[in-house]
C-alpha cells in the first residue's frame, strides 16, 4: 500500500469511549528512567532503526520535559510487570493554532499485537488529554490502516492538510471498506 501521511482530529473530547484492559493487563504512567523501554518499544514496531535511535528521538523531543511525561505517558504492562505498549497523552500546534491534545507515539509490541490492548490503551491516552485540552489531533499514514479504523470509531476525523490526502482517505475507504467523510 503507498504511504501517505494524514492528520485526523477529534473536535472534542467529550463522551470518549472506555474500555477495560484484559487480564492480566495493566496501565501505568511514565517512571523516570523509563526512556529507554519506551525506545526499545518504539523500535519493535519498526518507527526507528533500533533502539538507540529511538532513544535518541525521545531526548530530543521529550528530555527537557520528563516531569510531564510522568503524567502525559502510558505503559501497558503484562502480567510481569514487563511494558509492552506505550503511548503519549502530549500536545501540539495545527496551523499555527493553539496548543491542543495530541495522541503521540502509539505502540504495543508485535507479540502482544492482536490482543485487545490498543483500545483501552488509546481510551486511557484520551482520557488524560480530556484534563488538558479541549480536542485532540494525531498523524499517521495510510500504512497504519488497522488504527486509522480504530481512531475512526473513537471520533476522529481526517483533517485535509495536503493535496496528496485525499488520495490517502480515497485507499483508506477501499481498503476499510467503509465510507469516510471528509
Amino acid at each position: 500500500m503507498k504511504r501517505i501521511p494524514l492528520t485526523m482530529i477529534r473536535p472534542d473530547l467529550g463522551n470518549i469511549p472506555q474500555y477495560t484492559f484484559p487480564s492480566p493487563y495493566r496501565v501505568r504512567n511514565y517512571q523516570p528512567g523509563d526512556e529507554e523501554i519506551w525506545a526499545e518499544i518504539e523500535a519493535s514496531v519498526g518507527e526507528f532503526a533500533d533502539a538507540s535511535a529511538a532513544l535518541e528521538h525521545f531526548n530530543k523531543e521529550f528530555g527537557s520535559h520528563t516531569h510531564e511525561m510522568e503524567s502525559r505517558c502510558l505503559f501497558i504492562e503484562n502480567r510481569n510487570g514487563e511494558a509492552i505498549g506505550t503511548t503519549t497523552a502530549w500536545y501540539g500546534a495545527l496551523q499555527d493554532e493553539e496548543k491542543i491534545g495530541r495522541i503521540h507515539w502509539v505502540a504495543i509490541r508485535p507479540d502482544y499485537q492482536g490482543q485487545k490492548l490498543a483500545k483501552p490503551l488509546l481510551g486511557a491516552a484520551l482520557q488524560v488529554l480530556a484534563g488538558y485540552h479541549p480536542r485532540a489531533y494525531l498523524t499517521t499514514q495510510t500504512t497504519s490502516y488497522q488504527a486509522i479504523n480504530m481512531y475512526l470509531n473513537f471520533g476522529f476525523e481526517p483533517l485535509l492538510t495536503t493535496p496528496e490526502c485525499m488520495e490517502g482517505w480515497s485507499l483508506l475507504e477501499s481498503v476499510l471498506k467503509r465510507k469516510i467523510i471528509l
